[in-house]
């Protein structure tokens, strides 16, 4: 069972990377239009990438509480990046009919977040060797 102190971590940083989310996405969005959903594609792979630099920075140092990592990860984290929207919106260019930009939506968040986990990932582990 989670602590009550885990759980206000998580809902902390759940708060802190919702505002994030919304920000981000509504800055890329503004800078780089496209029609493309390239907003929610930032925030997965900005979020994603942090978040293997956090995970591979844990377990080469103890500095940090469960408290700070679940506020981090699964709070701040968590929120940030936006696979809801990312499916919906998916969906909807599918469903318009725009067939390419649906698959290519898909296709880039996917393989995008996870190509920026394991960099994120990667360049803290050359850091720790």
């Amino acid at each position: 069972m989670m602590s009550w102190q885990t759980i206000l971590a998580i809902g902390s940083g759940g708060f802190i990377g919702a505002i994030l989310r919304a920000y981000l996405n509504g800055v890329i969005s503004q800078r780089v239009p496209h029609e493309l959903p390239l907003g929610t594609l930032g925030v997965n792979l900005i979020g994603s990438f942090i978040m293997g630099v956090l995970i591979a920075y844990f377990m080469h140092s103890t500095l940090f509480s469960v408290h700070v990592k679940s506020f981090l990860s699964t709070g701040i984290l968590g929120a940030l990046t936006t696979y809801s929207t990312f499916a919906i919106e998916s969906f909807l260019l599918l469903e318009g009919g725009s067939i390419v930009l649906g698959l290519s939506n898909m296709l880039l968040n996917v393989v995008g977040t996870v190509f920026m986990a394991g960099s994120g990932y990667f360049l803290v582990e050359k850091i720790f060797r």
